[in-house]
């Protein structure tokens, strides 16, 4: 029997400033993800995107610092509902984004049949802002907070409980830019986190045999948030808030295979392919070949 993949693009451009992030979606579905996962054997059900509301005019602060909040919360409702009828049906579920404020909706979905989630967030930046420390207000520097249960009430509890995952259960990876109060929480909730550094000092090999093991033992299934920007912009340039000395392209090809062997991850989302900074559709060819890798894709 065929392992099943659902595929959900969420056109989401509201959490940042950024426009164009929106087509990240048609962007990885014409790089050929459904072809390239099917091939590998996976029978794939692409359901289509989440319906987006679109604000009468963006960039929108409330008063509690978060940009276009409705609408922001509005989304991930439904896209965890979406995901939550997805692992009920025992597929994976594998996400296109869209800006990294859909993580708030994935990962309180696939929550609803993991009860003690572990997650991989693969990032240049930490996303542990909260209202009250963001500097600019845009949702997608805050879905790793709101998943820890910091933030705002209507961000927090979708889907119901809050916390969705314990801090003791995520892992970043990947981590070159993180704001003051994103390393106070680090610090405070002893959050592990293997920046640019330890990645250079260890080895992505090294990296990810710790994740593999620490999450293993305390975890019922593990999620993986990947961030197109957690890469170098030299192999990822179509991203809206690129950070110099990220990981490559071969390290984030291992780091996706070595996944796959230990067969730890249980959902994922690939998200901040944005076509109007990229070059020829290089990023969303990126976020293809690596979905291709973490699914089990090999050589020979």
């Amino acid at each position: 029997m065929k392992k099943k993949v659902a595929i959900i693009g969420v056109p989401m451009d509201l959490g940042q400033k950024r426009r164009g992030v929106d087509m990240g979606p048609s962007a990885m579905r014409y790089a050929g993800v459904v072809k390239r996962i099917e091939k590998i054997g996976y029978e794939v059900n692409d359901l289509g995107d989440i319906d987006i509301a679109r604000p009468t005019k963006y960039d929108v602060m409330n008063e509690h610092n978060l940009k276009d909040l409705h609408e922001v919360v509005k989304a991930n409702e439904q896209l965890a509902k979406t995901v939550a009828k997805i692992v009920d049906q025992d597929c994976f579920p594998l996400i296109l984004g869209g800006d990294h404020s859909i993580a708030i909706g994935t990962i309180a979905g696939v929550t609803k049949r993991y009860k003690n989630m572990g997650v991989i967030w693969y990032d240049a930046h930490g996303d542990l802002n909260t209202g009250e420390t963001s500097p600019s207000g845009n949702i997608h520097g805050m879905p790793l907070a709101v998943c820890l249960g910091f933030g705002h009430a209507s961000l927090t509890e979708i889907e119901g409980a809050s916390p969705k995952v314990k801090s003791e259960n995520v892992v970043i990876i990947g981590a070159r830019s993180l704001d003051g109060g994103e390393k106070e929480l680090i610090k405070k909730q002893g959050i592990k986190v293997y920046t640019m550094h330890e990645i250079d000092r260890l080895g992505m090999t090294k990296v990810i045999e710790e994740t593999i093991t620490y999450l293993q033992e305390r975890t019922d299934g593990v999620h993986l948030s990947l961030d197109l920007d957690g890469l170098d912009p030299h192999d990822a340039p179509g991203v809206g808030t690129p950070v110099i000395g990220g990981m490559s392209y071969r390290e984030s090809h291992l780091a996706m295979e070595m996944l796959a062997e230990a067969n730890l991850i249980t959902s994922a989302e690939f998200v901040e392919v944005n076509p109007i900074l990229d070059e020829r559709n290089k990023t969303a060819i990126l976020a293809v070949a690596l979905m291709g890798s973490l699914l089990g894709e090999k050589l020979l």
